[in-house]
Protein backbone atom coordinates (compact mmCIF):
# COMPACT_ATOMS: atom_id res chain seq x y z
CA UNK A 1 0.00 0.00 0.00
CA UNK A 2 1.71 2.91 -1.10
CA UNK A 3 -0.05 5.99 0.96
CA UNK A 4 -0.35 9.46 -0.84
CA UNK A 5 0.90 11.28 1.82
CA UNK A 6 4.45 9.89 1.34
CA UNK A 7 6.77 10.84 -0.65
CA UNK A 8 8.15 7.89 -3.35
CA UNK A 9 10.33 8.87 -5.86
CA UNK A 10 8.89 7.76 -9.76
CA UNK A 11 12.15 5.49 -10.32
CA UNK A 12 12.15 3.86 -6.84
CA UNK A 13 11.62 0.37 -6.79
CA UNK A 14 8.71 -1.43 -4.55
CA UNK A 15 7.98 -4.83 -4.26
CA UNK A 16 4.47 -6.61 -3.83
CA UNK A 17 2.69 -5.89 -0.20
CA UNK A 18 5.38 -3.03 0.55
CA UNK A 19 3.30 -0.82 3.36
CA UNK A 20 4.91 2.73 3.43
CA UNK A 21 2.90 4.79 6.26
CA UNK A 22 2.29 8.54 5.62
CA UNK A 23 5.02 11.19 5.69
CA UNK A 24 7.82 8.45 4.62
CA UNK A 25 10.17 9.83 1.91
CA UNK A 26 11.84 7.11 -0.46
CA UNK A 27 14.26 8.55 -2.67
CA UNK A 28 15.42 8.20 -6.21
CA UNK A 29 18.04 4.40 -6.79
CA UNK A 30 16.15 2.62 -3.98
CA UNK A 31 14.61 -0.44 -3.95
CA UNK A 32 12.43 -2.07 -1.11
CA UNK A 33 11.32 -5.97 -1.39
CA UNK A 34 7.83 -7.41 -0.77
CA UNK A 35 6.32 -7.53 2.36
CA UNK A 36 8.27 -4.88 4.13
CA UNK A 37 6.78 -2.28 6.13
CA UNK A 38 7.81 1.45 7.20
CA UNK A 39 6.62 3.54 9.16
CA UNK A 40 5.70 7.24 9.49
CA UNK A 41 8.53 9.36 9.63
CA UNK A 42 11.42 6.75 7.90
CA UNK A 43 13.70 8.65 5.64
CA UNK A 44 15.38 5.97 2.83
CA UNK A 45 17.62 7.95 0.56
CA UNK A 46 19.43 7.11 -2.95
CA UNK A 47 21.34 4.02 -2.67
CA UNK A 48 19.11 1.82 -0.07
CA UNK A 49 18.70 -1.71 -0.78
CA UNK A 50 15.78 -2.74 1.91
CA UNK A 51 15.30 -6.66 1.80
CA UNK A 52 11.65 -8.49 1.95
CA UNK A 53 9.86 -8.35 5.02
CA UNK A 54 11.73 -6.16 7.09
CA UNK A 55 10.39 -3.51 9.31
CA UNK A 56 11.47 0.15 9.72
CA UNK A 57 10.58 2.03 12.86
CA UNK A 58 9.64 6.01 12.49
CA UNK A 59 12.80 8.46 12.24
CA UNK A 60 14.77 6.07 10.98
CA UNK A 61 17.09 6.88 8.46
CA UNK A 62 18.42 5.11 5.71
CA UNK A 63 21.58 5.41 3.35
CA UNK A 64 22.33 9.25 4.20
CA UNK A 65 25.79 10.08 2.92
CA UNK A 66 28.80 9.02 5.23
CA UNK A 67 29.96 11.24 7.99
CA UNK A 68 33.57 10.74 6.49
CA UNK A 69 35.65 13.59 5.27
CA UNK A 70 36.77 11.54 2.73
CA UNK A 71 33.29 10.76 0.74
CA UNK A 72 33.39 12.55 -2.33
CA UNK A 73 30.09 11.79 -3.99
CA UNK A 74 30.89 8.48 -5.51
CA UNK A 75 27.85 6.32 -5.68
CA UNK A 76 27.41 3.47 -3.40
CA UNK A 77 24.79 1.60 -1.44
CA UNK A 78 23.35 0.79 1.72
CA UNK A 79 22.09 -2.85 1.90
CA UNK A 80 19.37 -4.29 4.79
CA UNK A 81 18.93 -7.78 4.39
CA UNK A 82 15.55 -10.00 4.81
CA UNK A 83 13.46 -9.83 8.17
CA UNK A 84 15.14 -7.16 9.72
CA UNK A 85 13.89 -4.75 11.59
CA UNK A 86 15.62 -1.36 12.55
CA UNK A 87 13.59 0.36 15.39
CA UNK A 88 12.99 4.09 16.29
CA UNK A 89 15.76 6.88 14.78
CA UNK A 90 18.40 4.12 13.86
CA UNK A 91 20.87 5.82 11.37
CA UNK A 92 22.41 3.33 8.77
CA UNK A 93 25.06 5.37 6.20
CA UNK A 94 26.03 4.36 2.64
CA UNK A 95 29.57 3.37 2.04
CA UNK A 96 32.20 5.18 0.76
CA UNK A 97 35.00 4.08 -2.16
CA UNK A 98 37.02 2.34 0.89
CA UNK A 99 34.31 -0.82 0.69
CA UNK A 100 31.51 0.62 -1.78
CA UNK A 101 28.81 -0.40 0.45
CA UNK A 102 27.45 -1.02 4.37
CA UNK A 103 25.85 -4.01 5.15
CA UNK A 104 23.65 -5.33 7.82
CA UNK A 105 22.50 -9.17 7.08
CA UNK A 106 19.41 -11.38 7.45
CA UNK A 107 17.19 -11.62 10.61
CA UNK A 108 18.71 -9.15 12.70
CA UNK A 109 17.54 -6.44 15.08
CA UNK A 110 19.08 -3.21 15.64
CA UNK A 111 17.38 -1.16 18.55
CA UNK A 112 16.38 2.56 19.06
CA UNK A 113 19.10 5.24 18.35
CA UNK A 114 22.13 3.33 17.25
CA UNK A 115 24.11 3.89 14.51
CA UNK A 116 25.94 1.99 11.94
CA UNK A 117 28.13 3.61 9.83
CA UNK A 118 29.96 3.54 6.34
CA UNK A 119 31.07 0.62 5.10
CA UNK A 120 30.41 -1.61 8.46
CA UNK A 121 29.59 -5.26 7.63
CA UNK A 122 26.85 -6.59 10.10
CA UNK A 123 26.01 -10.40 9.73
CA UNK A 124 23.03 -12.34 9.93
CA UNK A 125 20.67 -12.69 13.45
CA UNK A 126 22.85 -9.78 14.97
CA UNK A 127 21.08 -8.05 17.82
CA UNK A 128 22.18 -4.48 18.33
CA UNK A 129 20.78 -2.73 21.11
CA UNK A 130 19.75 0.60 22.18
CA UNK A 131 22.07 3.77 21.15
CA UNK A 132 24.96 1.17 20.28
CA UNK A 133 27.07 3.21 17.84
CA UNK A 134 29.09 1.05 15.35
CA UNK A 135 32.12 3.65 14.04
CA UNK A 136 33.26 3.34 9.89
CA UNK A 137 34.26 -0.06 8.99
CA UNK A 138 33.02 -1.85 11.82
CA UNK A 139 32.54 -6.09 11.31
CA UNK A 140 30.21 -7.77 13.34
CA UNK A 141 29.85 -11.37 13.12
CA UNK A 142 26.54 -13.55 12.72
CA UNK A 143 24.83 -13.99 15.92
CA UNK A 144 26.67 -11.27 17.88
CA UNK A 145 24.67 -9.52 20.74
CA UNK A 146 25.78 -6.33 21.52
CA UNK A 147 24.63 -4.59 24.86
CA UNK A 148 22.93 -1.25 25.17
CA UNK A 149 25.57 1.97 24.54
CA UNK A 150 27.86 0.58 23.43
CA UNK A 151 30.65 2.29 21.68
CA UNK A 152 33.12 0.53 18.47
CA UNK A 153 36.18 1.87 17.48
CA UNK A 154 36.70 1.84 13.82
CA UNK A 155 37.78 -0.79 11.85
CA UNK A 156 37.19 -2.88 15.29
CA UNK A 157 35.83 -6.96 14.21
CA UNK A 158 33.34 -8.11 16.83
CA UNK A 159 33.68 -12.68 16.11
CA UNK A 160 30.38 -14.30 15.98
CA UNK A 161 27.97 -15.57 18.84
CA UNK A 162 29.74 -12.78 21.44
CA UNK A 163 27.74 -10.95 24.30
CA UNK A 164 28.96 -7.97 24.76
CA UNK A 165 28.09 -6.09 27.98
CA UNK A 166 26.19 -2.45 27.46
CA UNK A 167 28.08 0.85 27.87
CA UNK A 168 30.80 -0.84 26.62
CA UNK A 169 33.80 1.07 25.04
CA UNK A 170 35.76 -1.48 22.53
CA UNK A 171 38.78 -0.18 20.75
CA UNK A 172 40.02 -4.10 20.08
CA UNK A 173 38.66 -7.02 18.12
CA UNK A 174 36.56 -9.45 20.16
CA UNK A 175 37.22 -13.14 19.10
CA UNK A 176 34.04 -15.69 18.50
CA UNK A 177 32.30 -16.92 21.45
CA UNK A 178 33.09 -15.27 23.93
CA UNK A 179 31.59 -13.32 26.50
CA UNK A 180 33.04 -9.31 27.06
CA UNK A 181 32.67 -6.52 29.77
CA UNK A 182 34.29 -4.55 32.68
CA UNK A 183 36.08 -1.01 32.01
CA UNK A 184 38.08 -1.35 29.99
CA UNK A 185 36.75 -4.08 28.11
CA UNK A 186 38.05 -7.79 28.78
CA UNK A 187 37.73 -11.52 28.04
CA UNK A 188 35.13 -12.84 31.12
CA UNK A 189 34.55 -16.09 29.78
CA UNK A 190 32.81 -17.53 26.76
CA UNK A 191 28.68 -17.02 25.82
CA UNK A 192 27.64 -20.73 27.70
CA UNK A 193 23.77 -19.89 27.64
CA UNK A 194 24.28 -18.28 23.96
CA UNK A 195 25.84 -20.93 22.51
CA UNK A 196 23.59 -23.58 24.37
CA UNK A 197 20.77 -21.57 22.88
CA UNK A 198 21.70 -21.89 19.19
CA UNK A 199 22.70 -25.88 19.29
CA UNK A 200 25.94 -26.13 20.47
CA UNK A 201 27.16 -29.70 21.94
CA UNK A 202 28.53 -30.13 25.34
CA UNK A 203 31.55 -31.21 24.00
CA UNK A 204 31.71 -28.40 21.37
CA UNK A 205 31.30 -25.56 24.57
CA UNK A 206 34.06 -27.68 26.01
CA UNK A 207 36.51 -27.58 23.40
CA UNK A 208 35.83 -23.63 23.13
CA UNK A 209 36.75 -23.36 26.87
CA UNK A 210 39.94 -25.40 26.60
CA UNK A 211 40.90 -22.76 23.65
CA UNK A 212 40.49 -19.87 25.56
CA UNK A 213 41.87 -21.31 28.73
CA UNK A 214 45.27 -21.37 26.27
CA UNK A 215 44.66 -17.90 25.62
CA UNK A 216 43.97 -15.95 28.73
CA UNK A 217 44.73 -18.61 32.10
CA UNK A 218 48.10 -19.80 31.10
CA UNK A 219 50.28 -16.98 31.02
CA UNK A 220 51.20 -17.54 27.44
CA UNK A 221 51.19 -14.54 24.98
CA UNK A 222 48.89 -14.54 22.28
CA UNK A 223 51.07 -15.82 19.71
CA UNK A 224 52.79 -18.39 21.88
CA UNK A 225 49.00 -19.96 22.83
CA UNK A 226 47.59 -19.88 18.97
CA UNK A 227 50.79 -21.92 18.77
CA UNK A 228 50.27 -24.60 21.00
CA UNK A 229 46.26 -24.60 20.28
CA UNK A 230 47.04 -25.55 17.08
CA UNK A 231 49.58 -28.35 17.97
CA UNK A 232 47.86 -29.45 20.91
CA UNK A 233 44.24 -29.23 20.60
CA UNK A 234 42.27 -31.31 17.94
CA UNK A 235 40.93 -29.44 14.48
CA UNK A 236 37.30 -28.59 14.86
CA UNK A 237 35.39 -25.98 12.94
CA UNK A 238 35.32 -23.88 16.00
CA UNK A 239 38.81 -23.88 16.68
CA UNK A 240 39.84 -23.16 13.12
CA UNK A 241 37.71 -19.88 13.25
CA UNK A 242 39.23 -18.75 16.49
CA UNK A 243 42.41 -19.30 15.06
CA UNK A 244 41.83 -17.43 11.85
CA UNK A 245 40.23 -14.66 13.72
CA UNK A 246 42.94 -13.95 15.84
CA UNK A 247 45.53 -14.36 13.23
CA UNK A 248 43.73 -12.03 11.02
CA UNK A 249 42.78 -9.16 13.32
CA UNK A 250 44.34 -6.13 12.49
CA UNK A 251 44.24 -4.16 16.09
CA UNK A 252 45.06 -6.93 18.21
CA UNK A 253 42.33 -9.21 20.44
CA UNK A 254 40.56 -7.86 23.76
CA UNK A 255 43.02 -8.68 27.04
CA UNK A 256 41.65 -11.37 29.52
CA UNK A 257 40.07 -9.94 32.84
CA UNK A 258 42.54 -11.87 35.04
CA UNK A 259 45.80 -11.66 32.86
Amino acid sequence: MKQPLAYIHPEAKIGKDVVIDPFVTIDANVEIGDGTRIYSGATILEGARIGRNCTIFPNAVISAIPQDLKFQGEETLAIVGDNTTLRECVTVNRGTAAKGKTVIGNGCLIMAYSHVAHDCIVGNNVIISNATQLAGEVVVDDFAVIGGGTLVHQFCHLGSHVMIQGGALINKDIPPYVKAARDPIAYTGINIVGLRRRGFSNEAIRDIQEIYRYIYMNNLNVSDAVERIEAELPATNERDEILQFIRNSQRGIIRGYFS
